[in-house]
């Protein structure tokens, strides 16, 4: 298995395709936007990846931004293939978003999931993310 960052250079229809029916896993109902446009040079975001024999296998994504509260970055997207779940890819993908942040010298990296996803949970917690006392609010277009 090997997790690397996805570059724009990188794509092609078929990684577009695994990225894509892997998303799906995640949030199947969720419209997706082209990875070509996530990948454009404005939009500050790194997407880890780990395939295995040429296919991706997990994804995740952390988008960098600057407040007057200092460098941030926020990780979304996180999904492991149904059928490579429990194999460390998980963990691969947030330590190499981690490595990314320290480069970038973020002042710290947020992340959200839901209270269901007792894994996940348990993967953050375990690579030192702590539980904030916030709340998180949306409001959808």
């Amino acid at each position: 298995m090997n997790a690397a960052i996805l570059k724009r250079n990188d794509l092609n229809i078929d990684i577009k395709e695994q990225v894509s029916e892997l998303f799906r896993q995640l949030s199947p109902n969720k419209i997706q936007l082209d990875l070509e446009e996530i990948l454009n040079e404005k939009n500050q975001i790194t997407v880890a990846y780990c395939e295995d024999n040429n296919k991706i296998i997990g994804i995740a994504l952390m988008c960098t931004y600057k407040v007057i509260s200092g460098n941030k970055g926020w990780i979304e997207d996180v999904v492991v293939d149904s059928a490579s779940r429990g194999k460390g890819i998980g963990r691969k993908l947030i330590n190499l978003l981690v490595e990314v942040s320290e480069e970038k010298e973020l002042s710290e990296i947020l992340l959200f999931t839901e209270d269901h996803r007792l894994p996940a949970i348990n993967l953050y917690s375990s690579v030192g993310f702590k539980l904030k006392d916030s709340k998180i609010y949306c409001k959808k277009k």
